[in-house]
């Protein structure tokens, strides 16, 4: 049996559950609201229309105002900080001009172009890594050269040798 006793215990609370009628009351009082949303939206849209007549200007400011995305439209913001987002038009964007590159993407073009000098240099046989490298290879050459002709000169010893045993073996048998 574990520890706490009977499954569940004493903690918690008891379960309330809604009933419909409450479920069609809230549903209702739901649609309402919308209603009145909608209602509000379309008056102030017809006032907007009509300033934008009367003034003759095209100012987007009160079209971002009157239609607010998520929260937004439940909560009034009054903050002096926060700075409304301008939506920028295409024509205005600068695409050739040069731009600004942030420190650490200019740390790291210089990095791959120090890379690259170095790898070039390295190939050419410039560098002291190159060079050790070099040496490196020329000794084991060396080495498996000697190897090599040791190899033959043991080689053709055996067979000098055979030959002899031949020799004196069909000298022999004759």
């Amino acid at each position: 049996m574990p520890k706490g006793g009977k499954k569940g215990g004493h903690k918690g609370r008891m379960r309330t559950y809604t009933s419909p009628e409450e479920i069609d009351a809230q549903m209702k009082a739901e649609k309402e609201r919308k209603k009145r949303e909608e209602e509000e939206e379309a008056s102030n849209d017809n006032l907007v229309e009509e300033k934008l007549q009367g003034s003759g200007s095209e100012d987007s400011d009160d079209e971002g105002s009157a239609k607010r995305k998520g929260v937004e439209g439940l909560i009034e913001i009054e903050n002096p900080n926060r700075v409304a987002q301008k939506a920028k038009k295409v024509t205005d964007i600068e695409l050739e001009g040069p731009r600004q590159l942030s420190r650490r993407e200019r740390e790291e073009i210089e990095r791959q172009q120090a890379k690259e000098r170095y790898m070039k240099m390295h190939l050419a046989g410039k560098t002291d890594q190159a060079k050790a490298d070099l040496a490196r290879l020329a000794i084991i050459r060396k080495q498996r050269e000697e190897a090599a002709r040791k190899k033959e000169e043991e080689k053709k010893a055996k067979e000098a040798a055979a030959a002899a045993a031949r020799g004196v073996n069909s000298l022999s048998l004759k």
